[in-house]
């Protein structure tokens, strides 16, 4: 019987930044590894990613309330504005199904020329982009513990699933630790042959 989706509790200060937490640039050669790192540490904190991209957003929509406002209405407008093109538009629906990429560079398109219209646009991406910027900063440099361990392979049995998890798996990304090909410790101390 599948588990019912469960919030992970927040990580404490030493484990996710301070303390205990290990840092160390991954492997440039090896990008698995480094996919494989961020995965398990967006499953593992990702109740700390939430609250510091909340926090970061709040921020930033703090120094600049109305930009913020007005880039929020920008990026509602376009994606409305998709929305009812590819419930009333043919074409819009061959193109999206045909070439999502050129769907969405017109979006961004789309976007580009408000933000000419509207300024707060670039202030609104920059709210959204500098926590995710962080959080993939951080995911990308934290070492696993073992705790991080033991809390993916419940997720992976199934024992526990989590929202990053679920979101994870809708965007395709391997969950099973099989596609690891060494651990995060026989990568820093190999094996002599």
């Amino acid at each position: 019987m599948p588990a019912s989706v469960q919030f992970p509790p927040l990580r404490s200060a030493d484990d996710f930044l301070t303390g205990s937490a290990r840092f160390a640039l991954p492997d440039a050669g090896n990008w698995a590894k480094w996919r494989s790192r961020v995965v398990r540490n967006l499953q593992y904190y990702q109740s700390n990613y939430f609250l510091m991209v909340v926090v970061v957003f709040l921020v930033v929509g703090c120094l600049q309330p109305v930009r913020m406002v007005a880039g929020a209405l920008v990026v509602g407008s376009a994606c409305g504005g998709l929305a009812w093109a590819r419930r009333h538009g043919e074409a819009v629906r061959l193109a999206q199904r045909h070439s999502p990429g050129g769907v969405a560079v017109a979006l961004a398109l789309c976007s580009l020329v408000l933000c000419h219209l509207v300024g707060g646009l670039l202030f609104f991406l920059s709210g959204i982009a500098l926590p995710v910027l962080l959080v993939i900063l951080h995911a990308s440099l934290r070492l696993r513990n073992i705790k991080n361990k033991v809390s993916n392979q419940m997720e992976l049995l199934g024992v526990k699933r989590t929202p990053m998890g679920l979101l994870l798996e809708a965007l395709g990304q391997n969950l099973d630790p099989q596609a690891d090909d060494t651990t995060e410790t026989e990568q820093r101390y190999p094996k002599s042959r």
